[in-house]
């Protein structure tokens, strides 16, 4: 288990909450447009990664894991970051983040499970209540920045329309219950613009066009060195 800092923002205002996370899920290839997601299956498979057993898929990680740290340190120069939407339970409520699903790719061409182990997921350190944004989940925009060889560009962007609805993701891993408190859910991503690679700094953010809200967040990638 750890337990991590938040701000929730509602219409009612901010607040602190200082939240235990015992679950940590990483649910992948939730894209609900089947060409979309398969162009996404095939950018993994031309670096050699094997096409998912389901879609969509849960992977467990380490709790652990999770961290709103500004930096992070992978073992070598294989590890991305990626832009995904974050379902916290907590209190009997659905909260809304967003994270970075950073992995390993080296290691993920022969055991993705392991390969999501491999690396810490970066959390931003502010939430929304699902509940408030219902009406318009799907013009809910996710963006990320890649600083590669000192160049900020822009690597992944889309909205939720082009994710599996959160009710539908929940129901499917978890049954009828909903979303158990202490879980923290990882939402899916999108097809990297100019194809996935490693950098320097990772930038993200979840933008709602309706409410006009922004969460941001990033972090720095320390490449440790591997010597056998």
């Amino acid at each position: 288990m750890v337990e991590i800092a938040f701000t929730l923002t509602t219409n009612d205002g901010a607040t602190e909450l200082t939240l235990p996370i015992r679950q940590a899920v990483i649910a992948g290839w939730t894209g609900r447009d089947p060409v979309a997601r398969d162009k996404h299956i095939a950018e993994l498979e031309a670096i050699g990664i094997a096409r998912p057993a389901s879609t969509p898929i849960y992977y467990r990680v380490s709790a652990r894991r999770l961290t709103t740290a500004e930096r992070i340190e992978c073992s070598g120069r294989h590890s991305s970051g990626e832009v995904e939407f974050v379902l916290i339970g907590a209190q009997g409520r659905t909260l809304l983040g967003v994270g970075s699903d950073h992995t390993d790719r080296k290691v993920e061409t022969y055991n993705i499970t392991v390969s999501k182990q491999m690396c810490d997921k970066p959390l931003a350190p502010q939430l929304w209540d699902v509940a408030e944004l219902e009406g318009h989940w799907d013009k809910i925009i996710l963006r990320s920045f890649a600083t590669i060889d000192g160049k900020r560009v822009l690597y992944q962007e889309g909205t939720l329309d082009g994710m599996l609805p959160h009710d539908e993701l929940i129901s499917r891993g978890f049954g009828d219950g909903g979303l158990p408190d202490g879980c923290a859910m990882f939402g899916g991503t999108f097809a990297a613009k100019g194809g996935i690679r490693p950098a320097s700094r990772f930038d993200y953010e979840i933008e709602d066009p309706v409410l006009n809200r922004v969460i941001h967040h990033g972090y720095d990638v320390a490449v440790l060195p591997v010597v056998g």
